[in-house]
């Protein structure tokens, strides 16, 4: 009775699961799916810890043990989610995941080590160093991604080293298919897996460049997915089981989205060290003059206009700009003018980064236009307000075949009737090239700290 019990709760915890997923697709349903897909989780936990029975028919026990280390994650997760600031949200997500890889990293050598010395099956070999190798390199990759975002890793790619990656992961691939082939839990095995799969995860992160940090979450989000699962498959546990592959497949369609959105495939993300320092920015160097407006006349024409729209960038998010972003749609809205906000899939440091920014400031999620939506709306528009963003604007993509970023899908807002670019000063985006929007005709620069300058900007539409 109670191992039936025990498997409807993973079924329905398997079915929140997909609830939640299902519902996080659409931001006005996003929270209430987290929320779901946590209850979810909640009674998978509970069910395991009091209703799972070892081979010998004794409970799990150890319940002193168990329930600390719940209280004290739960602490510690939940002070760090009220202290994190929302620039910082990016690298919080890694470090996570990072977590998470090391969890299931950590199960595959418990139980491989519960049969050390023993000849196993090939699926039973497989299924356990399975999830021990992409958990490992789960866990490094995710810190150094976290370094990189936090600014305390540089983008490190040393001759040869895309080649001597490709030797250590056919070194490990090798490895694992010896063990699969004989069967032998030789815990020595084990250990040169462990070893190599961190020398490979490091490595394997280390020199991609910090424009691809979105691109390279993603994917070892999905790394990470597919480490529990094969945890679920090890313990017949079908809410891991099914939490794992959602996880897993989930995390690759939004890897292969991120890569369509910048146009780029996965292997160049990854070979390419795109972005951060690393980037040469050889594009040419674009022709023009700087403009720049004064606060009088840039409320003067935000308040005049039929149609206002604001293009976020990471510069938004790093000033903290957002809740006055959502002021100055108040006002403006109230004396009869539309407003938007435009949003680059890759914009920020992670995906959904922005929309998860100006949702915190009360942003209605209708305004929030994806950049199809928005590049149609454009020639409508009578100013846009680029805040903090840069090379998902910049012309360059499409009218320079020499640039970095040519071919990579952007927002359109050079089509718009008026520009204006807030910016503490010239410097270039990731890709490390000069922005041919800054120079347009129709461009005016607004320099200063994006909160403070539009703080003034609101006071100034106010006043008129």
């Amino acid at each position: 009775m109670e191992i039936s019990i025990l498997q409807i709760a993973y079924l329905i915890a398997s079915i929140t699961f997909i609830l939640g997923l299902k519902m996080l697709s659409k931001p006005q349903s996003a929270r209430r799916g987290n929320l779901i897909a946590a209850g979810g989780m909640i009674i998978g936990i509970f069910a395991t810890i009091f209703l799972y029975k070892r081979d010998d028919g004794q409970s799990l026990g150890n319940y002193g043990w168990i329930f600390g280390g719940i209280i004290l994650g739960a602490i510690i997760g939940t002070m760090m989610a009220k202290r994190i600031k929302m620039t910082a949200m990016p690298q919080m997500v890694s470090f996570f995941n990072g977590m998470g890889g090391a969890c299931a990293a950590i199960i595959g050598v418990v139980e491989f080590s519960r049969h050390a010395g023993e000849v196993l099956s090939g699926g039973e070999m497989f299924i356990t160093i399975a999830g021990v190798f992409i958990g490992t390199v789960s866990f490094a990759g995710s810190i150094i991604a976290y370094g990189k975002l936090e600014g305390k890793i540089g983008d490190k790619n040393l001759p040869g080293q895309q080649i001597f990656n490709l030797l250590i992961l056919a070194a490990i691939l090798c490895l694992i298919g010896y063990m699969c082939y004989t069967g032998d839990a030789n815990i020595m095995y084990l250990y040169t897996l462990l070893g190599l799969s961190v020398v490979y995860g490091l490595l394997f992160v280390m020199p991609i460049g910090g424009a691809d940090m979105p691109v390279v979450i993603s994917l070892l989000n999905s790394f990470t997915g597919m480490a529990a699962a094969f945890g679920g498959f090890m313990y017949h546990n079908q809410a891991m089981l099914t939490g794992g592959i959602l996880v897993g497949s989930a995390g690759t369609i939004l890897t292969i989205l991120m890569c369509k959105a910048m146009n780029r495939s996965l292997t160049n993300v990854i070979i390419g060290s795109f972005g951060g320092s690393s980037a040469k920015g050889d594009a040419k160097t674009a022709a023009g003059s700087i403009k720049e407006i004064s606060l009088s006349d840039a409320a003067v024409l935000c308040m005049y206009s039929q149609k206002v729209m604001i293009v976020p960038g990471y510069g938004l998010a790093v000033a903290q700009a957002q809740h006055i972003c959502h002021e100055l749609e108040r006002v403006l809205e109230n004396n009869g003018v539309e407003f938007a906000y435009a949003i680059h899939p890759v914009a920020g440091r992670m995906p959904g980064h922005m929309n998860v920014l100006l949702a915190e400031a009360d942003v209605s999620y209708d305004k929030l236009l994806e950049m199809e939506d928005a590049n149609a709306q454009f020639a409508n528009t009578d100013v846009v307000l680029v805040i903090g963003a840069n090379d998902v604007v910049n012309p360059a993509a499409h009218n320079d075949p020499s640039s970095p970023i040519f071919g990579m899908p952007i927002l359109e807002v050079e089509q718009a009737k008026n520009i204006i670019v807030l910016k503490r000063g010239m410097a270039k985006g990731y890709a490390g090239i000069e922005n041919e929007l800054f120079y347009n005709p129709k461009t005016r620069m607004l320099f200063g700290d994006a909160k403070d300058t539009l703080g003034k900007l609101v006071a100034e539409i106010k006043s008129l």
